[in-house]
């Protein structure tokens, strides 16, 4: 006996068994032979062979080269799809394929329906990381040599030399890939050296020095990109590739006609601005110029200049003559009246730095380096320190500090500072803020505590509270209140001080209102400005910014904020934006959080510096000191893609003769082609080759669709968007962006160094290219972070090589297949779930939920395929369903292995054409009343499995009031099948309130008292023994209201939409092997002499009586 499973999510939780006869030729290929460490890797080198031949196939053809139409496309008629070009310093990986794969789905899927596809792909080298390498490689040659011989190397090498030893001796099939840490890198100094990054990535010795030259990485790993992406399988027209930076002439010219087409709409400017900054790189640093941090911004504040009131202390002696102060960064200088003091940490290091010829600020060091690239440091850039200090230096100095209605404060101890956020300098205005109210309080109360720190009385005891701003709910001691009522009892409790911070200062500034001072009386918002203003004016306060959180450069170094004279790319201007959330309305972006990243994006994005000094790239055309940085010569290169192979002649590197030359493009040349411009009278370009790519150009833009990780919606996405809007005609601005997550591997974060990681190459070698792109299908579709399982990629190898061999058998066995067309109820069955397959599956894709496409389109259809084989019997296939399977299968899973369906496609179906673009399958509209019959007799087999066992195993124990059954193994058994095909008595009752309490729009019911009520009056209510029958009722309201909200008004009908005799009827033969039974009836439980057919077992029909769906079975031995 076998059971099937009815749904399968995952490859990886049980493989459904198949249909194998006599070995055919395939198996030859795929023995299951031990191999050298215990596995056989024949199946996945059979795929691999497949994906082989097929790309060959598909190379000799140009399956995949895109051509324009003659005519401008109608809707439908052709897909424009592309995806951020990966960074060329690394082989690729399975993040940036599982991102690539729903476009290549998505690609995939469009031309197998016939639409005229355009897949091209690119590879981005602008920007600092590259430049940034091979510098960094360049110091250590000088440094270590060449080949370098780095510090404890050799130490290393004798201690890894038996561990290699043993690896070579045992040649085991590769499991995990193994972060090598570098043999330095694993020092306590955990220092990375370029040159073994590079070793570990499979680059000999003799090849690294050539690294050196930046130019070397974009010479080397382009092309192994396009390697690894044929193999797999990506469906691309590489005619149309290009690499940025001035390395490529014809790619460079379009970046500097955008960034002058920019500056000529007034959308970039020289300004003065905070910007996020790598002191070791000498330049701004940019989201994709980080190592972490991505997306921080710089965070401004107001710094509040707290004067040392002489005679200064004798640690600080040698800074007498100087104006010394205490320098506190806040984000509410409109509180600085109600300050009582001055918080330093104690254990802090601190530092006396000079800002000017008179002027000498204590803060942290970090701080202090901030300040430097501010314009606030003796020497710009370098912070002059004056004075090494603690916090424990600090504690009890007097202060004069702006605004505060205490002449003089004094500087204590709070533990709780951090460092590395601020100037390690802290206001105090215990009025307001929960935390220096409890820290102030502590203090007060501990003797202790204040003895520990050296804390005099005098410091603490005679200041109070000073209210400064009424704020309704809270008075004018907001912080003393709130923290009364959250009960919190010291600095410590963190959990509640956070909350408390959060309630009193956002009521603060949005319902507070000022109470001293020069604007007591104004809103607390009116004020700030105002009061900020004046403390800036009158040299009490300076501007200071830094990054909100800490953010490396890829060099290495943390940032800091500077203040940059450059060119900034004018987001966020309102009329600009305007246009830009035009766009975004009428794109179609796939899921509401989508929708609400780039509406945030949108809502706080501003200027944004558009050029570097450092770095590969483009120059500024009209400041060629400056380079366009990496995000900015991104925004609108899908349209390059137009011509690319026009200009360049397919050769990604733009040095190939080609008719026209890079000094040909002037501005002119591409106005006509992108913008509409006039022709361009002084070019001697063709006119013949100009209107060529202009009506190409016209032909696939806007693109349909472009794919990428949500990582991005914060800067390229909306960037795409902004700059699509200022150039391109509203009729060519993009249509649609897809965003995913990141990838898991195996439910853990995808990491080289934990060795949870797997290069693209790696992926393929491993479990071949079909079974890879089946893992990334299978990984998940939303924008949470999706999982590559390598359990599902290996059964993935069994599934499509076993699949084979079934098509094989099969085919072999085509002359003891049934012919004419389909006559049984299996042949109905299974012709509706081929149609049903097609359907769901066409919907699936078109949804990009591929994920859902791969279980419709082939899990859920073979598991339709085997249920069939198990209800065919001894009469067997239908030849020409089988045929329909297998041509219907195929196709429907092309666009996830292709090379697989290929393979079927041409060697085995004898198919002309390819796959590929075979055209969707046809498909007659489902029967959803058949695929319910099925359901029901599949359940019903199950059921009445259940039942057999049930009154065999009472049997067993002795159970007295079950009748005795023998075994089917023992004994013959035939089944009497009841079943009752209305609903009747109360049930039917019920169900008729339920149809008038329903409404069939919103699938929602009446209020429970409206429907009890109804029961109560109807006959059922009236009844004498209603009491013991609305304990059944209410179970079976319930059970039928939930049916109706998910299925509809048919859960309330009091008949199935089939007849359950008729379906039981022709399945006989079924039951019985499925059961192991001799014989069936199949019985009306309303006629009397079928009843009397039960005999003594009739007891067996009261405990269990059958209604609709639910028919019961009673087993008799002969």
């Amino acid at each position: 006996m076998l059971l099937l499973h009815r749904t399968q999510s995952r490859l990886g939780h049980s493989l459904l068994r198949f249909q194998t006869s006599s070995p055919h030729s395939f198996r030859h290929h795929v023995t299951e032979m031990a191999s050298e460490g215990g596995k056989s890797f024949a199946r996945r080198d059979r795929l691999r062979e497949i994906e082989s031949k097929v790309q060959k196939w598909w190379e000799e053809k140009e399956v995949f080269r895109a051509e324009p139409g003659e005519k401008p496309p109608s809707p439908g008629e052709k897909f424009f799809g592309n995806f951020p070009f990966p960074y060329m310093n690394g082989y690729l990986h399975l993040g940036h394929a599982f991102s690539l794969s729903k476009l290549e789905f998505a690609a995939a899927f469009h031309r197998l329906r016939g639409a005229n596809v355009l897949l091209p792909f690119a590879f981005h080298c602008t920007g600092m990381p590259i430049k940034a390498s091979a510098d960094k490689l360049a110091r250590e040659i000088a440094q270590f040599g060449d080949p370098p011989v780095f510090p404890g190397e050799k130490e290393e090498q004798q201690q890894q030399q038996p561990e290699e030893q043993e690896q070579e001796a045992s040649n085991a099939a590769p499991d995990k890939f193994k972060g090598k840490k570098s043999k330095v890198a694993s020092k306590s100094t955990g220092q990375v050296y370029q040159w073994e990054i590079l070793r570990s990535v499979g680059i000999s010795d003799a090849e690294i020095s050539k690294f050196q030259d930046p130019y070397k990485w974009l010479s080397y790993f382009p092309p192994l990109a396009v390697e690894d992406l044929k193999a797999f399988g990506l469906g691309c027209d590489w005619r149309r590739s290009f690499i940025t930076t001035d390395m490529n002439p014809y790619f460079d010219s379009f970046v500097r006609w955008q960034m002058r087409k920019l500056k000529s709409m007034g959308k970039v400017v020289k300004d003065v601005r905070y910007t996020v900054f790598s002191p070791l790189d000498g330049q701004p640093c940019a989201d994709h110029d980080r190592a972490s941090g991505e997306g921080v911004q710089p965070q401004e504040y107001t710094i509040i200049k707290m004067e040392l009131v002489a005679p200064f202390p004798e640690k600080l002696k040698v800074l007498e003559g100087r104006k010394v102060f205490l320098a506190a960064a806040t984000l509410r200088p409109e509180t600085m009246y109600g300050q009582t003091n001055a918080w330093v940490l104690p254990d802090g290091k601190y530092g006396a730095f000079e800002i000017n010829e008179s002027e000498v600020f204590v803060v942290a060091h970090r701080a202090a380096l901030n300040l430097a690239y501010q314009n606030h440091s003796r020497v710009p850039e370098k912070p002059s320190c004056l004075l090494e200090l603690t916090g424990r230096d600090l504690i009890g100095l007097p202060l004069k500090s702006p605004l505060s209605v205490n002449e003089v404060i004094y500087a204590l101890p709070m533990l709780s500072i951090l460092m590395d956020k601020g100037t390690g300098v802290v206001t105090s205005v215990p009025s307001d803020a929960p935390d220096d109210y409890m820290a102030l309080h502590d203090l007060k109360a501990k003797p202790a505590f204040r003895e520990k720190y050296g804390v005099k009385d005098e410091w603490v005891m005679p200041f109070e509270i000073v209210p400064i701003i009424d704020i309704p709910q809270f008075g004018n001691k907001c912080a003393e209140t709130v923290c009364l009522q959250m009960k919190i009892k010291s600095q410590n409790d963190k959990e509640k001080l956070a909350e408390a911070k959060k309630q009193t200062y956002l009521k603060g500034f949005t319902e507070g209102t000022m109470i001293v001072g020069e604007f007591a009386g104004r809103k607390v918002q009116e004020a700030k400005p105002l009061i900020r203003n004046k403390l800036l004016e009158t040299g009490q306060a300076i501007v200071y910014s830094e990054p909100e959180k800490r953010v490396m450069s890829r060099s290495g170094d943390e940032c800091v904020v500077a203040l940059t004279d450059q060119w900034y790319i004018t987001y966020g201007e309102s009329e600009w934006r305007k246009l830009a959330e035009e766009c975004l309305s009428n794109m179609s972006l796939y899921s509401d959080e989508t929708q609400h990243g780039f509406e945030h994006t949108l809502g706080w994005l501003n200027q944004w510096a558009c050029s570097r000094s450092f770095g590969l790239g483009t120059r500024i055309p009209w400041d060629e000191q400056f380079l366009v940085e990496s995000l900015s010569d991104s925004t609108i290169y899908m349209a390059y893609y137009t011509v690319a192979h026009h200009l360049q002649n397919g050769d990604m590197y733009g040095s190939s003769e080609s008719s026209i030359k890079p000094q040909q493009l002037t501005h002119d040349v591409w106005e006509y082609i992108f913008c509409g411009g006039p022709y361009p009278k002084s070019t001697d370009i063709s006119s013949s080759l100009l209107d060529r790519m202009k009506r190409e150009f016209e032909y696939w833009y806007p693109f349909d669709l472009r794919v990428s990780g949500k990582d991005l919606i914060q800067n390229h996405l909306t960037f795409c968007i902004y700059n699509h809007t200022a150039i391109m005609a509203k009729h060519h601005w993009p249509r649609g962006f897809r965003c995913n997550g990141h990838i898991m591997l195996n439910s853990e974060k995808m990491s080289k160094s934990t060795g949870n990681f797997r290069t693209l190459r790696q992926a393929i070698e491993e479990f071949s290219a079909d079974a890879t792109r089946f893992s990334l299908a299978d990984a998940g579709d939303g924008v949470d972070d999706a999982n590559f399982v390598f359990e599902t990629a290996n059964a993935a190898i069994l599934r499509l090589t076993k699949e084979i061999a079934w098509y094989e058998d099969n085919l072999a066995a085509e002359s003891s297949m049934r012919t004419g067309p389909p006559s049984t109820y299996a042949d109905r069955v299974f012709a509706n779930e081929i149609n049903i397959a097609v359907k769901t599956t066409e919907q699936n894709y078109s949804n990009y939920m591929f994920r859902e496409a791969l279980k419709s389109g082939f899990y859920d259809l073979q598991t339709a395929r085997d249920e069939y084989r198990f209800s065919c019997g001894v009469g067997g296939y239908n030849r020409d369903l089988v045929w329909r399977f297998m041509d219907v299968q195929t196709r429907l899973i092309a666009p996830i292995c292709p090379h697989y369906a290929e393979f079927i496609w041409r060697e085995l179906l004898k198919k002309d054409g390819f796959v590929v673009n075979a055209g969707w399958p046809t498909a007659e509209a489902p029967d959803l009343t058949l695929k319910s019959a099925n359901k029901y007799l599949q359940d019903s087999i199950v059921l009445m499995r259940k039942l057999l066992q049930k009154q065999l195993s009472g049997s067993k124990k002795g159970n007295k009031k079950a009748p005795p059954v023998a075994s089917p193994a023992e004994n013959k058994v035939t089944g009497l099948i009841y079943v009752n095909e209305q609903f009747d008595g109360w049930k039917a009752e019920c169900l008729s309130i339920l149809q008038n309490k329903f409404n069939r729009d919103t699938r929602s019911f009446a209020p429970d008292s409206e429907i009890l009520e109804a029961l109560q009056k109807s006959s059922v209510g009236q009844s004498s023994n209603f009491k013991q029958i609305q304990k059944l009722c209410m179970p079976f309201l319930r059970f039928k209201k939930e049916e109706a909200i998910a299925l509809g008004a048919q859960a309330l009908d009091l008949r199935l939409p089939f007849g359950e005799i008729e379906v039981l009827k022709e399945n006989l033969d079924l039951i019985k092997r499925q059961i192991g039974l001799e014989d069936v009836e199949i019985l009306s439980a309303a006629d009397a002499d079928s009843l009397a057919r039960a005999g003594s077992l009739a007891s067996l029909l009261n405990q269990n009586p059958p209604s609709p769906g639910n028919p019961t079975a009673i087993f008799l031995t002969q």
